[in-house]
């Protein structure tokens, strides 16, 4: 019995079988029909219009990652060159302080003007010296000799050039600084 049931309400009815209905009933049931399309044909374009966004806005969200992925890979290259400079420049080192003592025994106008060359080109690299005049700072001094002196923390002598390299240390230089006399 339950099957015949189902088997009755799921049939189509035939065309004798549909109840009259009135034009007010009719009209009433025509328009339940359209506002049902209506409204199925407004929420087709939502979804399609919220697929699009989504994709819009993933699209924009792998741009944004692909311009920082490549921002991030130029400033890596940049600190890779850096280092690379930083360490040629620190094995060069030793030859600019022979250099400045050869100048200093010898005034020969040659080697000044060698010195002087290889100075410019490392300056193009980077290479500044630091200043090694007024008041010890430790971030960029290091004491290696302690003398008496009238003010305290002054820098008396420059023993070895220190050098940065794009505002970044490369060496420190080494200094005699000054302490107060002692008063006995």
């Amino acid at each position: 019995m339950a099957k015949e049931e189902i088997k009755k309400n799921t049939e189509t009815p035939k065309v004798d079988e549909v109840p009259e209905m009135s034009d007010a009933e009719s009209n009433e049931m025509m328009n339940k029909i359209l506002n049902a399309f209506k409204e199925a044909a407004t929420e087709v374009p939502q979804v399609e219009v919220s697929k699009e966004a989504e994709y819009i806005d993933k699209i924009a969200r792998l741009q944004a990652e692909f311009d920082n992925s490549r921002k991030r890979m130029d400033k890596e290259k940049q600190e890779i060159l850096l280092n690379a400079n930083a360490n040629l420049l620190t094995e060069i080192l030793p030859t600019l302080d022979h250099f400045e003592l050869a100048l200093k025994h010898n005034k020969d106008p040659g080697v000044q003007m060698i010195y002087d060359e290889l100075k410019e080109t490392l300056a193009k690299y980077g290479l500044k010296v630091v200043n090694a005049k007024g008041t010890f700072n430790p971030n960029i001094h290091e004491a290696v000799v302690r003398v008496e002196g009238e003010k305290e923390n002054v820098i008396v002598e420059e023993i070895q050039k220190g050098y940065f390299i794009n505002e970044r240390l490369l060496r420190a230089s080494k200094v005699k600084v000054s302490r107060l006399k002692d008063t006995k």
